[in-house]
């Protein structure tokens, strides 16, 4: 029998086939619980934090400010405001320094550029002032030169190293005649003159700087028939620092040097800034021009010092009204000098020679491009002086313009870029009447009045130890927060605390703005909210010898700002305002104050207008009220509005509230463009009355003192004419001004 053992069968599995079923709902359950658990376990994230990431913003707004602080020096300040203060830089001229400015700005990371305008100006030619006594005969000729002292190296320059005594935009012209003393040369010091007799026709007026703009010193006397005008300081003016009171004169000490002379411009700034001959368009080449006689004189003036002044006054004792009969505040502080108005027995020639042509000036304009492209902020200082030095005036806001420069570069390169663009404004002609700012705005009006949020300009950064600002209503709380976070020139807490004195109570006083600055054209002219701040005279400082040889570097550095410690505070202040506009996301205007601002100057106007007006205006002036109370009732709800808005763009959300981040950017653009058009809508197109380039219903230089601004200037002068047209005419105006802005709380 035969056995076989059977086969073994293997077992062969075969391989299963592949379920596209099975796989992707193994994917979607994967993916499904990835999200899931994503999800539940995302980060909350703010706007804020959305925003930063998308634009790859890398420096954090304390980062920011630490930087800020840390970068700006001031060894490297007094290194700049020496550099600025040992040549000539008269508007015009030392184009190698504008070259060094857009240079230094290039160096830190700013896209700069030189930017020209041709513009009527006068240069000395040459001058005189001549004492004739009763025979004619010249019995003392003025130096019209300031004294070269030892110790300050600026006054110690040649002659042609130095800029001669003069005004800017005089006219050449040589009299001869009797003359009077005009005190301050205000429009009430002349119409108390001419209520006691005195007849102006032909004279030279002598007055003393103060209390107006010294333009307006020379219209008045131009407008009442006089030939000349001589304008010179009273020792009265310098806050009793003064010989008399046992303090030795510059170089020896703080008081007035006697040889000190004013120079400055005598165009009718009230009137119209820039450029005489081409009102409200810039000055290019090939532009038509016009007769500039409507906004600078017709008559010569020359400054003095009280040493040249003297012997003139002197002339005057015993003749015509003195102080006693004129009224108060009409005497000084000279010796020698009983302060009779005069006319004098005896005449003076009042020589001078100017040379009037088209001249180039040159802005130097730099840019740091920000993320959102059609908001901007504009910072300025002008670099032209009347003197040689300049250290106060205006090259310690110059020093500080540089060295802001500097930081902001080293924030650059820690990867800061701006959310806004910030441009930067080195301008020139601001002495002769804000020239530079001036046919800029007017040339880039369209762009500024659609794209600049604010202009913060700083002239004179410290020329003493008291610290001031001026500034549109809307800008005022901002200042006010920042100044807290800024260090105390003196150590002691904060700016604010220092600006206030001292006592946490207080609050900050924040002044109105009139012009004699770069501010004016953005501000009066095209409604842009503005800002002017610094440190001036105060207390027991040395005497600011203001546009005299003497705002040199070597007073500075020793009787104005020693340690620079007032510098380097502007620094930090101007520095943090600006970047706190550019990096917070809604716009750090508030309205609040800007109406109560408004009320204050309605009910001030109050007991005026009703002395002179009809029951019809009367009544309808209560209804420019009410319009000003609706809007303080709409400013308080907007202002808490846009504080809830700014707090809630950095708080964090769930991923589930994307709708809520979606919703809050809407919001924010549509607040700041709301915050954006609220100055403008304070903008009349047809000007004010007389003088149409003031456009700002609510904030213009006073018609009859240039520097001070006048609220409400039409109105207040249709009040002051006692013009009942005027008065229902500026009354409507405001009201509709009010009620436009008020549509956007």
């Amino acid at each position: 029998m035969n056995e076989s053992q059977p086969l073994l069968k293997s077992e062969v599995r075969k391989r299963p086939r592949f379920s596209w079923a099975r796989w992707a709902a193994y994917s979607t359950f994967g993916i499904l619980f990835i999200l899931l658990f994503n999800l539940v376990f995302l980060p909350r994230t703010s706007v804020q934090r959305d925003w930063r990431r998308l634009h790859h913003v890398k420096v954090s707004f304390p980062d920011l400010e630490r930087s800020l602080f840390q970068n700006i020096d001031s060894n490297r300040i007094r290194d700049w405001s020496y550099k600025y203060t040992q040549e000539r830089h008269l508007a015009g001229e030392n184009y190698p320094l504008v070259e060094w400015t857009r240079d230094k700005w290039q160096e830190y990371g700013i896209k700069s550029e030189i930017v020209q305008y041709d513009v009527y100006l006068n240069r000395p030619v040459d001058h005189a002032v001549n004492l004739y006594d009763e025979s004619g005969k010249v019995v003392f000729s003025a130096s019209l030169k300031e004294d070269k002292l030892d110790q300050d190296p600026t006054s110690n320059l040649t002659d042609s190293e130095l800029v001669p005594t003069f005004h800017g935009y005089s006219a050449s012209g040589n009299a001869t005649g009797k003359f009077v003393y005009a005190n301050y040369g205000t429009k009430e010091d002349y119409d108390r003159l001419v209520e006691l007799g005195i007849d102006f026709t032909d004279k030279v007026v002598i007055t003393r700087y103060g209390r107006i703009f010294r333009g307006l010193k020379v219209k008045f006397a131009q407008d009442l028939g006089a030939s000349a005008v001589l304008i010179y300081s009273d020792p009265a003016d310098d806050g009793g620092i003064t010989e008399k009171n046992g303090y030795k004169p510059y170089p020896d000490g703080p008081a007035r040097n006697p040889s000190s002379v004013q120079r400055g411009s005598v165009q009718f700034l009230p009137l119209l800034p820039g450029d005489p001959t081409t009102p409200g368009y810039a000055s290019k080449p090939g532009v038509d021009r016009t007769d500039p006689y409507f906004s600078i004189p017709s008559i010569p003036s020359i400054p003095i010092s009280y040493r040249d002044a003297l012997p003139l006054l002197k002339q005057l004792n015993g003749h015509g009204p003195g102080p006693e009969e004129i009224g108060d505040g009409w005497k000084g502080d000279l010796d020698d000098f009983d302060y009779s108005a005069g006319p004098s027995v005896v005449d003076v020639n009042v020589f001078n020679e100017q040379d009037y042509d088209i001249r180039p000036i040159w802005n130097v304009i730099g840019r740091i491009e920000g993320v959102i492209k059609d908001e901007a902020i504009v910072i300025g200082n002008h670099r032209d002086s009347w003197i040689t030095g300049g250290a106060g005036d205006p090259n310690s806001g110059s020093a500080v313009l540089i060295e802001l420069a500097r930081a902001f570069g080293e924030l650059k390169k820690l990867g800061w870029r701006p959310m806004r663009t910030i441009i930067l404004a080195s301008w020139d002609g601001e002495e002769y009447g804000l020239l530079g700012s001036t046919e800029w705005g007017e040339e880039h009006k369209r762009f500024i009045n659609a794209h600049v949020l604010a202009y913060l300009n700083v002239d004179v950064a410290c020329s003493g130890s008291r610290f001031s600002a001026s500034a549109s209503p809307l800008l005022n709380d901002l200042i006010r927060r920042v100044a807290g976070r800024v260090p105390a020139p003196d150590g002691h807490r904060s700016l604010r605390y220092y600006w206030t004195g001292h006592d946490d109570k207080a609050e900050p006083h924040i002044g109105s703005l009139g012009s004699g600055s770069d501010y004016t054209v953005f501000q009066d002219h095209i409604g842009v909210p503005s800002m002017d701040m610094g440190f001036g005279p105060g207390g027991n400082d040395s005497v600011y010898q203001y546009h005299s040889n003497y705002d040199s570097f070597h007073w500075m550095d020793t009787y104005g700002d020693p340690e620079w410690k007032f510098h380097t505070t502007v620094a930090k202040l101007w520095g943090l305002l600006t970047i706190t506009l550019s990096e917070q996301e809604v716009i750090p205007f508030k309205a609040t104050e800007y109406g109560q601002s408004l009320a204050d100057y309605v009910d001030g106007l109050q007991d005026k207008l009703e002395a002179v007006a009809t029951e019809e205006i009367v009544r309808v002036y209560g209804q420019l009220k009410d319009s000003i109370t609706s809007f303080i009732d709409k400013a308080k709800e907007f202002d808490a509005y846009t504080s809830r808005l700014q707090n809630e763009y950095s708080h964090d959300y769930p991923w589930y509230r994307f709708y809520k981040k979606i919703t809050l950017l809407f919001q924010i653009k549509i607040a700041n463009f709301k915050l954006f058009k609220i100055e403008r809508q304070f903008v009349y197109e047809g000007g004010l009355d007389g003088r149409p380039w003031f456009k700002h219903v609510v904030y213009a230089p006073d018609r009859y003192k240039g520097y001070a601004g006048v609220l409400l200037p039409g109105l207040s002068e249709a009040i002051q004419d006692s013009n009942i047209e005027g008065i229902a005419k500026w009354t409507d105006i405001i009201q509709r001004a009010v009620d436009s802005a008020a549509k956007y709380l």
